[in-house]
């Protein structure tokens, strides 16, 4: 089996140290060399449920780990959109710079590396939908995705506030 990757682009808002978001979205047809493609409702769901180790990483680079499903820094599902995703982004100067570019909308959309499972493919002349892969990894990309469709959020979560900023912030919410 062939591993393969694919980018997507991405809406990235910043909220603290969590990004939240699609990694890939179903029924999105993308052209990949010679042929175009789509990802079926479920393509992801075996990978899912069988609790394989993916990683977060960033442009597909092996030396920059975000996070991991085995540890819990990493989480995974399936909905009507697509594939969803949420991690904990490490204190790692690659994290931060991931953050701080999340922050600013500058982040290019999401990735992810898999192989197709047997059977997991069907081809229409030139056109191509995955139905069941195997699942390696999911990239924060900095450039051209492949894929439109892919968001990603910073989210805050664990991060105390100091009371005047708590305060403020719960009244700027009550609005």
């Amino acid at each position: 089996m062939t591993r393969e990757q694919r980018a997507l682009v991405a809406e990235i808002r910043a909220k603290g140290r969590r990004l939240e978001g699609y990694a890939a979205t179903f029924g999105t047809e993308a052209r990949i060399e010679d042929f175009s493609e789509i990802i079926a409702p479920g393509a992801f769901r075996d990978s899912i449920d069988r609790g394989r180790d993916v990683l977060a990483l960033v442009d597909h680079d092996a030396r920059r780990v975000l996070a991991r499903t085995r540890s819990g820094t990493l989480r995974l599902s399936e909905d009507s959109r697509g594939l969803a995703f949420d991690l904990d982004l490490p204190d790692t100067s690659y994290g931060r710079d991931v953050l701080a570019l999340a922050e600013r909308g500058d982040v290019g959309g999401m990735s992810f590396a898999f192989t197709v499972d047997p059977s997991g493919e069907e081809w229409r002349g030139d056109r191509r939908e995955l139905r069941s892969v195997t699942l390696h990894e999911i990239s924060v990309v900095s450039a051209w995705p492949a894929y439109d469709g892919t968001i990603v959020h910073a989210r805050h979560r664990g991060l105390a506030l100091p009371p005047r900023l708590a305060a403020a912030r719960k009244w700027m919410e009550s609005l």
